[in-house]
């Protein structure tokens, strides 16, 4: 027997058109790439996207279509997502931080038939062009006063292509599994692969980040995405923020410490996310005008682990509730939420810190466990293991087929990390697979290392890779990227470990470097680092040698 209630497909138009019953006025507040601060509301954007669903039907463009964007955050991106979404064709979100190369695989691979684009990626696009041969044209996210003069072919007018548009249009209508979203993984090795999101896993992912032990905001909430809308749908935000009423503030393409608190002050930012090293700019910024955080009540930091330095400045100096995140593109990305449960609100301060550099533990919606040697871990804090996933929003297969079945007998998948889960169901990344270091048969966690290296006095960023030894297979090298006119000596960092590490996971070896490269996403790019160090020689393998 079935239960008696009604059809009501899952679909993203259900969002906006939420937003623009219930919350037509809220605000969204964006730094423009021309420069000035531009205010809107669900309503007028709601209208708009309409618009543009009108223009996109015109083109030809269908449901399935895919429609590329490469674009900061900002109100006109917004309106790009669900003015394509609405109509059931595929947002694909392009990260400009890719090479060249990969922009253009990805162009290709997705067939995209338009690209929105802001000013500042023109030059790239014009030097993609001639490559990408399903691109039937270019749309520029600007007006026709700032329109530049450009070699791309088949280039419109954002302001100009609206304005010719009605509102009549209809969305939805489609089934709730129907692709909506595209999003590639940034892959350090090989292609990057495409992860198609579907318009259900998009709405269950938003009411899964609404909840109050996810991040937890509402209506009277100002939410400021920092973490870019081609990361992972801004870690769902574009979604959940309408879906949730909060006003919106989309910082656009300044990330620098000053820019950041101008919008979270001048606009009373409640609610923000970011990769730590905009975190870490932004205190910078903080520490040398002396200012204060007014209206900041919680910061969700991921994309990377957590600093302890970042945790206690925001949450002892400025009062600031910080939660670390953990997620991938293949799980929509949120798959942890460090929220405290009542267990572990009991315990002493200083456990409850150690919990809070955790990854968190899963809101509803999510299920980890971890491998070891094929085997379920014993959920002790200690034991490492392959870390696997699966949920209402995590990926089932890759765009295409590439990659092959990625799912396990039990449909987990495996993301290439390795964790911990404790008793309480907190997980820690302690590495990714391909970067735990295997010295005598056992595993050294270069995360754990790295987050207690960058509390040295003057050290800007740290990075543990394993280096070659005769005699363990590999030992760890920690290389140092130190702040600007700061002198940091080897001594010190090694006095700073002390204590703080198991004995046999002390690098064998500190070494300073102007700057360690970073990816796509702002992680540490330790491939290209390994690159840099393949012909380094500890000094402990030469002495085994001699």
């Amino acid at each position: 027997m079935l239960g008696l209630m009604q059809e009501w497909p899952l679909t993203v138009d259900k969002i906006f058109d939420h937003a623009k019953i219930n919350h037509p006025n809220r605000e969204i507040i964006t730094r423009s790439v021309e420069g000035p601060i531009v205010s809107t509301n669900y309503g007028q954007c709601y209208d708009r996207s309409k618009k543009l669903s009108n223009w996109l039907l015109r083109q030809g463009v269908t449901i399935g279509d895919r429609v590329a964007s490469l674009a900061w955050n900002t109100a006109n991106h917004l309106e790009c997502w669900y003015g394509t979404m609405g109509i059931g064709a595929i947002l694909h979100t392009l990260n400009p931080r890719l090479f060249a190369d990969q922009l253009i695989y990805i162009i290709n691979h997705a067939e995209d038939e338009f690209i929105f684009t802001d000013l500042t990626f023109i030059p790239v696009l014009e030097s993609l062009a001639k490559h990408v041969p399903t691109v039937r044209g270019y749309v520029v996210l600007t007006d026709k006063a700032n329109m530049p003069n450009t070699t791309l072919p088949n280039v419109y007018c954002y302001e100009e292509i609206l304005e010719e548009q009605d509102t009549d249009v209809k969305w939805g209508g489609f089934d709730e599994r129907t692709a909506a979203g595209l999003c590639y993984t940034s892959g350090t090795t090989g292609n990057p692969k495409g992860v198609m999101y579907s318009h259900r896993s998009n709405i269950l992912h938003s009411l899964m980040s609404m909840q109050k032990d996810a991040l937890g905001f509402g209506c009277d909430d100002v939410v400021m995405p920092v973490v870019p809308m081609f990361h992972a749908n801004a870690w769902g935000l574009a979604l959940s923020c309408p879906a949730a009423g909060a006003k919106m503030i989309m910082p656009g393409s300044k990330m620098d410490g000053q820019s950041i608190y101008e919008m979270l002050e001048t606009y009373g930012v409640t609610v923000t996310a970011a990769v730590p090293t905009v975190w870490l700019m932004l205190l910078q910024f903080l520490e040398a005008t002396d200012s204060k955080l007014t209206s900041l009540r919680s910061v969700a930091v991921g994309g990377a682990a957590l600093p302890e330095r970042i945790l206690k400045a925001f949450e002892d100096k400025y009062g600031v509730e910080t939660k670390q995140v953990w997620g991938m593109t293949e799980t929509s990305p949120l798959g942890t939420v460090c929220s405290l449960t009542p267990e572990v609100r009991a315990l002493p301060p200083e456990e409850q810190r150690k919990i809070k550099l955790k990854a968190g533990r899963t809101p509803f919606g999510v299920e980890l466990k971890v491998l070891r040697d094929g085997e379920e871990a014993p959920r002790d804090g200690k034991t490492f293991g392959n870390l696997m996933v699966r949920g209402f929003a995590v990926c089932s297969a890759y765009y295409k087929g590439e990659g092959g079945g990625v799912l396990d007998k039990d449909s987990f998948f495996d993301t290439g990390d390795v964790a911990t889960i404790d008793e309480y169901g907190y997980m820690q990344i302690t590495d990714r697979s391909k970067d735990v270091i295997k010295s005598g048969g056992e595993w050294i966690s270069t995360i754990d290392i790295e987050n207690i290296a960058v509390g040295v006095d003057g050290v800007a960023v740290a990075a543990v890779i394993g280096s070659y030894h005769p005699k363990w297979d590999e030992r760890p090298l920690l290389v140092i990227e130190t702040k600007p006119d700061v002198e940091v000596l080897k001594e010190d960092v090694y006095k700073y470990l002390e204590g703080k590490i198991a004995k046999w996971w002390t690098p064998d070896d500190v070494v300073f470097v102007e700057k360690i490269p970073l990816g796509a996403t702002g992680k540490l790019n330790k491939l290209a680092l390994r690159e840099m160090f393949k012909d380094y020689v500890l000094p402990t393998a030469v002495e085994v040698k001699a």
